[in-house]
């Protein structure tokens, strides 16, 4: 949104090795208090299709600031922090405007949208949490630790310290990121270790943005939020559904973007339009680019072929033939589809997080000059992986939402016939639902 003017020429210019380059490079922009004025008045939008667009003429705005050279100079991160906070900086302004639209009487204040957007947790790295969640989170009128919570921050921070001096020695004497950029180097290596230098890169990806968001979400818990938790490790994603390194922006487009135009998600056209146009605000918060464009393309032909094989498979005589199985044939059959769809995920990540070179690597040894051996050795231990995680997490559904016991039948009166009670005590048990039973 065009707030991001007022935090483009405040926030760059407090660091001190830029200030005048910054402000000869603004200086056609009007002065800070026609901004704040100004920036009242978009908080004020009641238009969504007002918020859409500015919010993207902003985001390009902001990619071509950084390509024309505004941030050079200076210290090694001030790049990283100058993108990060406006990068997450326009999508709060957008929860903020979007949930000011859907408000029937009267308009949020102003200054909630300070508090929101420049609560310092939050304000370089993220995670976004929707203004709905914060507002109320923020608001609570009554502050009441729970018991031993003070405790369990102290043990998770300790944790995360441990986490960062690990990734820190992994960054310095294990060379994960620098060996994928060596042709010469992969060319070497076996089948194996090829492929478990693909896996590592993601892990040690995962990894990073668990430490980095477990710091920032043991910080925000001392000032009562309750804010997103970190992403699910990568060793547990089998479908492109839960395919997300950070919940917040997950939650942010699934809330504003993808349920709000794919509705219940049984329509296929429906399901297209909404990941099409989440992946197309990703790519332009991400930045167009070739790779960015490819990777968001298979990611979106991932999770749509998802949708079709889910929707071939739920009609007739395919639904009969699972609820005639045991539990443990269907959790088999679905894990062989999820071993495929398992690889597919983390070749696809790879060609962001690395080069498209190594990706097209992996895959010819995986699939091409590997077999049958390589092929049939990884997709085994990939089977037998996703069927242990599935067993899990049914075990964990049924923890969290166990079957509720039938109350007992009441006693019959004194003077009923012993019939009657007989009659009671036999009567079958209410049948059980089958997606518990399932667990999927």
């Amino acid at each position: 949104m065009s707030l991001l003017n007022v935090y483009l020429h405040e926030c760059i210019l407090s660091y001190g090795h830029t200030a005048a380059r910054v402000n000869d490079k603004l200086c056609t922009w009007k002065r800070h208090k026609f901004f704040v004025v100004f920036l009242d008045r978009i908080s004020n939008l009641r238009s969504s299709v007002m918020v859409w667009c500015k919010s993207r003429c902003v985001t390009t705005l902001l990619l071509l600031i950084i390509t024309a050279g505004f941030v050079t100079g200076g210290f090694e991160l001030r790049h990283v922090f100058f993108y990060g906070g406006c990068g997450f900086t326009v999508m709060r302004c957008m929860s903020f405007a979007l949930e000011n639209c859907d408000r029937k009487e009267g308009n949020l204040s102003f200054l909630e949208l300070l508090k929101y957007n420049f609560y310092l947790p939050f304000f370089y790295f993220g995670p976004v949490m929707t203004f709905d969640r914060f507002y109320l989170q923020a608001n609570i009128p009554s502050l009441i630790r729970k018991e031993r919570e003070m405790w369990n921050l102290s043990i998770q921070a300790l944790i995360n310290l441990a986490a960062i001096l690990v990734v820190d020695v992994l960054f310095h004497f294990l060379y994960i990121l620098t060996i994928p950029s060596d042709v010469k180097l992969l060319k070497h290596l076996s089948d194996w270790a090829l492929i478990g230098l693909a896996y590592i890169n993601l892990v040690y990806d995962w990894v990073k943005a668990s430490v980095m968001f477990g710091v920032i979400n043991t910080v925000s818990r001392l000032d009562h939020l309750d804010p997103p938790q970190p992403p699910k490790c990568i060793t547990k994603l089998y479908v492109f559904s839960e395919t997300h390194f950070d919940r917040g922006i997950n939650d942010w487009l699934c809330k504003y973007v993808y349920n709000y135009l794919g509705g219940k998600h049984d329509n296929a056209l429906e399901e297209l339009t909404a990941t099409l146009c989440t992946y197309g605000v990703t790519l332009l918060w991400l930045g167009p680019g070739w790779v960015v464009l490819l990777w968001a393309f298979l990611n979106c032909f991932g999770l749509n072929l998802e949708l079709w094989v889910t929707t071939f498979f739920s009609m007739e005589p395919f639904v009969s033939i699972e609820m005639s199985m045991s539990a443990a044939m269907s959790r088999r059959i679905r894990a062989l589809f999820n071993t495929f769809n398992y690889w597919a995920i983390v070749l696809f990540n790879i060609l962001a997080l690395n080069s498209l070179d190594f990706a097209k690597m992996v895959a010819k040894r995986l699939f091409l000059k590997g077999f049958p051996l390589t092929t049939v050795m990884v997709m085994f231990v990939t089977y037998c992986l996703v069927q242990l995680i599935k067993e899990s997490e049914r075990r964990q559904a049924l923890i969290d939402d166990p079957d509720p016991i039938p109350p007992p039948p009441p006693a019959p009166p004194a003077g009923d016939p012993p019939q009657a009670a007989d009659g009671a005590a036999t009567a079958p048990p209410p049948p059980l639902d089958p997606s518990k039973e399932k667990a999927e």
